[in-house]
């Protein structure tokens, strides 16, 4: 992505900030305090999807906005935005993508450091100019459709996702919200379980000894469930011993979901894992349609609005990583959970010959988050039309969830994150009676070996 030298220095200054693609940033922390009372919320629920960037969905949300009358305060996909091709011929611009499935690519440690910066995969300056590159290598390796990229410049507006359009502006979201660890989607559900992943980075070979979020509140004797689609085998607590402690009482099969919302049953805390066997996760991929995966998050949302539970509940809503496609704003600075170090592959980037030059950020650590993700957050107590700017990555969902329930932050990573009680507001709860979100479609094309 062309930028002057000038604005990639600025960039690099403002990482505690962000910045976007010509080096500045529109955001600044939200100033506006929360009110009311935060014990007013008795259920947080939270569910994160699969691998799309903030761009890919809500980079043209600000068009929505205006048309709906809102503020256009949404750090947008900007008119400059571009990627070289892989064989490097050819510059990519953003383009509708008229399929609601796309070739998959990977968002893997190598090529987010790809992403990062191209010629340098551990320079602390994010030139953010690798993505294409990434996307085409991933696409010759498969005997892919798609080899020079230029995939990762795909977006999806209103059109095509009226619910999720409906809802982040409807309710509270945040155009800083980031992947916690810059790989892929094992050490990232990890990260939205602990706020650590013990040094993976890809897939954990032993359960890790870390305590998740749902083992503090057990200790607390907080309620909790794990609702899982595919039960047991697709639990995100697979990797720890909870697992195994709770699978049958606290892990129970999806369908129970709807039941405890039903019987009044819902816990005080919940996770809902992504259903991947039933293609409705909005993985890139084969099959996997976003307009099917986002009618499904619907019928999971509207259970909720429809539900005794509903009036003093909160919904967060994101995707665990950005799937290797663009995004115009960089990772931020962040801070290491517990010092441990990734564990690389011989392979790896920082293993072979590629080493961090040092300095306040470090590429091969887990001081720097992953990239922007889409979100919203669903509530009678969220702010209308918000959007919050404030660096936060998904383990802000678990600060959350301690300041509410009083417990102790499980690692430095969710102790560093912002409060964003800032996106409510508890004292008039302004979408307790909130307008009916619009129909999902569900017709779009579907497939994987043309563009767009």
């Amino acid at each position: 992505m062309p930028k002057s030298t000038l604005a990639i220095l600025l960039c690099a200054i403002a990482l505690l900030t962000g910045c976007s693609s010509v080096g500045t940033s529109s955001s600044t922390p939200d100033p506006v305090p929360p009110t009311g009372d935060i014990t007013k919320v008795n259920h947080i629920i939270y569910m994160l999807q699969e691998n799309r960037s903030f761009d890919n969905y809500f980079g043209q949300l600000n068009a929505y906005r205006q048309s709906q009358g809102v503020t256009t305060t949404v750090d947008a996909t900007p008119a400059n935005a571009s990627q070289l091709s892989y064989d490097g011929t050819t510059t990519f611009t953003p383009f509708h993508m008229n399929s609601m499935c796309v070739e998959d690519m990977s968002p893997y440690w190598n090529e987010s450091h790809n992403a990062w910066n191209h010629s340098d995969h551990t320079s602390p300056v994010p030139a953010l100019d690798g993505f294409a590159h990434a996307a085409g290598g991933d696409s010759r390796v498969v005997g892919g459709f798609d080899i020079n990229g230029r995939r990762v410049m795909g977006y999806y507006t209103d059109q095509d996702l009226p619910y999720y359009y409906f809802m982040a502006t409807q309710f509270a979201m945040s155009d800083r919200w980031f992947s916690p660890a810059m790989t892929n989607t094992p050490a990232n559900r990890l990260y939205a379980m602990a706020a650590t992943s013990q040094g993976v980075v890809n897939k954990p070979l032993t359960n890790l000894t870390a305590n998740t979020i749902f083992d503090a509140l057990q200790a607390a004797g907080i309620s909790w469930k794990n609702y899982v689609p595919d039960y047991p085998n697709g639990s995100s607590l697979k990797g720890f011993a909870a697992y195994t402690k709770y699978q049958g009482t606290n892990i129970v099969p999806m369908s129970q979901y709807f039941t405890d919302l039903q019987k009044g049953t819902l816990p005080q805390v919940a996770f809902i894992d992504r259903d991947s066997i039933n293609k409705l996760d909005e993985h890139p991929g084969a099959g996997v349609d976003v307009q099917k995966g986002a009618a499904y998050v619907k019928t999971i949302i509207d259970a909720l609005m429809n539900s005794s539970a509903w009036k003093d509940s909160i919904f967060f809503f994101s995707f665990d990583e950005f799937g290797g496609f663009y995004d115009h704003v960089p990772p931020v600075q962040t801070v290491s959970p517990d010092g441990i170090k990734p564990v690389l592959g011989t392979n790896d980037v920082c293993v072979t010959g590629n080493t961090s030059a040092g300095g306040p950020l470090d590429m091969c650590d887990f001081d720097i988050t992953g990239y922007r993700l889409p979100n919203f957050v669903v509530s009678p107590f969220s702010r209308p039309n918000w959007v919050d700017h404030q660096n936060m990555d998904t383990t802000a969902i678990l600060k959350f969830i301690e300041k509410r329930f009083g417990l102790q932050p499980l690692t430095k990573r969710d102790a560093a994150q912002p409060d964003i009680s800032t996106m409510f507001d508890f004292a008039n709860a302004p979408n307790m009676n909130p307008p009916k979100p619009p129909n999902q479609p569900t017709g779009g094309a579907c497939y994987v070996n043309a563009l767009p």
